[in-house]
Parts: structure tokens; C-alpha cells; sequence
């Protein structure tokens, strides 16, 4: 696994904005702030706060700063590309369960919590744009007691979210600031809307796979031999190697392209009867790290992922 060792100072950001809205993460908002053409924050579903993105073209995409977490993003149609579980609560007792939650600086069971806790934790506007008419907002994560009280390294997640007539594109940025090396996984656990029975994926083909179905702590080693994956019941598999670029069909009429840079795996997860109440309406197809990256002191690691229909 390649370190990529990219330098990364603070005050390459807007230091005024990140003065004027880093505490917005912490408390209720009494009403709605707008910064920028297009990026407003405004109160969401249990009174926490959500950065709003609104595209002159009609879309529209929704970050919760609790777990930096987007739950939404609808293109022109009206539609919602993303699904959030109807057993979901806004009340920072656990993770948002839907949209576009966070892995790190662990994805899955290991050491720490399941999937680590950037998706537990209050995250900061630190900047907002608007790039030829198109939304953009960076958020902010840093070490402290909560994080250290099981992951005791100081570090920086940057997280910029841009939003287009037809897409959404991320951007991630994991910079060690302590004196010493550390090393973790990450995903992306994006949850697609969709018909399960009719979803599929297609680019995967050729991949090396450890499939989680029988035993999650003990997958079993494979390759993937099919040209288009499907969901006909519980799946939880991820591919090693994956391309930069897949297909996902969502089986109600859209096909949607993910592009990535630098997340070097995928993964595929259905709950199926695991839950019953909603697994027919939804696909996990995750953007992942699952080998570890390791950053000496002041490096960084960055990776992309670009959301896009026709």
C-alpha cells in the first residue's frame, strides 16, 4: 500500500469564515444563515444543524454537520438519489443511518467502535464557494478528548462537498498533525435509493473479493466472475483493487456513475431481511480503504469520489 504524501497547511482556508462558523457545529441554530450563493445552514431534522446546497439548475444536496454526513441530494427531477433508513434518529445517540456516513479512521469492527467515529462526532463549516454557479462547502474535523479516548493521535479530516446540475462530488483530505505516524481504513458508506430486486452493479468484474456473507470475521477469498453484480439477498462483499469507475443501476430508472481517486476498494451491502422494514428500497455501493494508510507527522491522503447521472 503506497503512502501518498500530500503537504497541507491551515491557512490555505478562508480563516475568517472558519472563525465565523466553526461553532456552528455545537449548537441549535436560531435561525438560518446563509454564506454563500447556494449554501445556507439552517436547522434539520432534531433541531441539528445541516448545510443546505441548492444548484441554480434545480438540484439540491443536505450535510448534517453531526457526522459531516449528507443525507440527500436530489437531482433536477425532484428525485433522491440517497436513502435514509426510516429507523434513522437525529439525536447525536448514534450515527445517522443513511446517506453518505463516514468510516474513520476504522471501517467495519476492529480496535475501536464500528467504523470508527468521524460519523459520532460534530464536524465545522470551514469554508463555502460558489464555483460557476456551483455550491461548494468544506467541512472540518479534528482530534479531541472523545476521538483520543480511543484513537490517541492528533489529525485533520477536510471534507469538501461541490454540487453540479447532474452531480456531487466529494473530497477528503486526512492530514496527521501530531510528532507521531499513524495509520487507518476509511469508506465512504453511501446509500443509494433503489429497487433491490432490480439494482445492479456494473465494473466489477475480475476483482478480487472477500465475501462477508457466511462469516464476517472470516470472509472467504474469491474473484469476481460476473460482468453485472445483483442483490438477490443478504450481500456484504468487498472488492479489493476496485476501478475508478462503476455503474450503478438503481433499478427505479436511473443509472448512476461513481467515479473515485484514490479510494482503492468498493464495497457491496444489503441487509436484506437483517432488516426487513427497508432493505427492498436500498443499496449500499461504498468507495473504501480498506488496507491501512499510514501518514507520517504533517503528511496527508486524499481521495475523491464524483456522483453523477446522465
Amino acid at each position: 500500500m503506497a503512502t501518498v504524501s500530500l503537504p497541507f497547511s491551515l491557512p490555505n482556508l478562508n480563516l475568517r469564515r472558519v472563525n465565523r462558523y466553526s461553532g456552528m457545529a455545537f449548537a441549535s441554530l436560531n435561525k438560518e444563515t446563509s454564506t454563500t450563493v447556494g449554501v445556507r445552514v439552517t436547522e434539520g431534522e432534531g433541531n441539528l444543524p445541516k448545510v443546505v446546497l441548492t444548484s441554480p439548475h434545480g438540484s439540491e444536496a443536505e450535510i448534517y454537520l453531526f457526522g459531516g454526513c449528507i443525507t440527500s441530494w436530489k437531482v433536477p427531477s425532484g428525485k433522491d438519489l440517497l436513502f435514509v433508513r426510516p429507523d434513522a434518529v437525529f439525536n447525536k445517540k448514534k450515527p445517522i443511518s443513511g446517506g453518505v456516513p463516514h468510516c474513520f479512521p476504522q471501517f467495519g469492527p476492529g480496535a475501536i467502535q464500528q467504523h470508527g467515529f468521524a460519523r459520532n462526532l460534530d464536524w465545522s463549516v470551514v469554508d463555502s464557494d460558489n464555483a460557476d454557479g456551483n455550491p461548494v462547502v468544506t467541512l472540518l474535523l479534528k482530534d479531541g478528548p472523545y476521538s483520543r479516548s480511543m484513537w490517541d493521535f492528533g489529525f485533520q479530516a477536510l471534507y469538501k462537498v461541490i454540487l453540479n446540475s447532474k452531480s456531487i462530488s466529494t473530497e477528503l483530505i486526512i492530514t496527521n498533525t501530531d510528532n507521531k505516524p499513524f495509520s487507518f481504513t476509511s469508506a465512504l458508506h453511501t446509500y443509494f435509493s433503489a429497487s433491490v430486486t432490480g439494482a445492479s452493479v456494473k465494473g466489477l468484474k475480475g476483482c478480487k473479493t472477500l465475501d462477508k456473507e457466511l462469516d464476517p470475521t472470516n470472509p472467504v477469498e474469491g474473484k469476481e466472475e460476473r460482468d453485472v453484480v445483483t442483490f438477490p439477498g443478504f450481500v456484504d462483499c468487498v472488492y479489493l483493487d476496485a476501478p475508478s469507475e462503476l455503474q450503478l443501476d438503481n433499478g427505479l430508472g436511473d443509472v448512476i456513475t461513481m467515479k473515485n481517486t484514490n479510494w482503492s476498494d468498493a464495497v457491496l451491502w444489503n441487509p436484506h431481511l437483517q432488516m426487513e422494514a427497508c432493505y427492498k428500497d436500498f443499496v449500499c455501493v461504498e468507495n473504501a480503504q480498506i488496507g491501512n494508510v499510514h501518514l507520517e507527522p504533517q503528511q496527508s491522503w486524499t481521495a475523491k469520489q464524483h456522483l453523477s447521472i446522465d
